[in-house]
């Protein structure tokens, strides 16, 4: 026997489902925290066990690994005057 359910009362199951799988969720983030506490999650990276930081409280030398400081205008300018002279010196030969 099918009955169909209204969208409101389908709504609101796929929001109860919804929060209970983000409940389930957080509780396995937690055990994993746990059971890893040198893992960094904020950061991508594992961090040494002798070294442990608060989460969010990035040192400086890590939160800016691999991160390029921005060009300035002239800067910008100096590098599209070469890749052009570059890619003009590619087409002639």
């Amino acid at each position: 026997m099918a009955t169909g359910l209204s969208r409101v009362e389908l709504n609101r199951l796929a929001r109860l489902g919804a929060a209970s799988r983000l409940a389930e969720l957080e509780r396995e983030i937690v055990a994993l925290r746990r059971a890893f506490p040198g893992l960094r999650a904020a950061a991508g990276e594992v961090v040494p066990m002798s070294a442990p930081q608060p989460p969010g409280k990035l040192s400086a030398r890590i939160s800016r690994r691999g991160r390029r400081k921005p060009m300035s205008g002239a800067e910008r300018k100096a590098v599209s005057d070469r890749m052009k002279k570059y890619w003009a010196d590619r087409r002639k030969s």
